[in-house]
């Protein structure tokens, strides 16, 4: 048996990050405007808990990339496979990642990808270059580590 799932991620800003790792990724930041007016209209979420972000309503605490060609829950534009939810939460980062994301360009592409990543807000800790391979350890806007392969 398989299973849904999604790769939750802390954050302070959820918003931000959603657009990073987007554009890293080359994912889509889902809309979930048909679901909040939903919501609001029920009386189950307050017009605190949203804010107007890429030009619709968005949650003020959480918001999913999710892969383009994967399929949508129409009535609530929630991606239905691959899916990366950002929520916020009030404590800094305060550790390595226990979990981390590798992207895999290619040995080719390695150094455009990291030069790519950077001028998204990315930031570069190390080379490794081992007889198992070699990648690049960065971080994204707020400190969560990944590889470049």
């Amino acid at each position: 048996m398989t299973y849904d799932w999604k790769l939750v991620v802390d954050v302070a800003d959820p918003h931000a990050q959603a657009e990073f790792w987007a554009a890293a990724l080359g994912y889509e930041i889902e809309d979930n405007a048909a679901l909040i007016g939903r919501l609001l209209g029920f009386g189950a979420l307050d017009e605190a808990d949203t804010v107007e972000r890429w030009g619709r309503r968005a949650f003020r605490d959480l918001v999913a990339v999710r892969h383009p060609a994967d399929l949508v829950d129409e009535e609530s534009g929630t991606g239905l496979g691959r899916r990366i939810l950002f929520q916020r939460v009030p404590e800094a980062k305060s550790g390595k990642n226990r979990l981390h994301i590798d992207l895999h360009v290619g040995a080719e592409r390695r150094a455009a990808e990291v030069e790519r990543l950077t001028g998204l807000g990315a930031r570069t800790v190390r080379e490794f270059k081992e007889r198992g391979g070699s990648w690049v350890a960065m971080t994204d806007p707020e400190g969560n580590e990944f590889d470049v392969q």
